[in-house]
């Protein structure tokens, strides 16, 4: 292989990558966000678990209620404490 074809096969590898990267950016960038979302969602948590003692409402501290809090938000909270409440 002499330079002319190594050149020519490395452009072609940035390109593929450029194209590749440009169309999962969109999906990445929203895993990232979900995943920060559902760290901030563990947090209120272990918050919410921490001050049990002196509220009374506990969560359990899992990835289901992380996800729920993490994507719902808010929303989330209150609907994970009326499943709660009910059952």
């Amino acid at each position: 292989m002499d330079l002319s074809q190594k050149i020519m096969a490395g452009v072609l590898a940035a390109f593929l990558l450029i194209s590749l990267l440009r169309i999962f950016s969109a999906p990445i960038r929203l895993a990232l966000k979900v995943l920060g979302n559902t760290l901030l969602g563990f947090l209120a948590l272990w918050a919410v678990n921490l001050t049990a003692g002196v509220t009374g409402i506990a969560l359990g501290l899992n990835l289901m209620n992380a996800l729920v809090i993490g994507i719902l938000g808010l929303p989330g909270f209150v609907l994970l404490l009326l499943v709660q409440w009910v059952l």
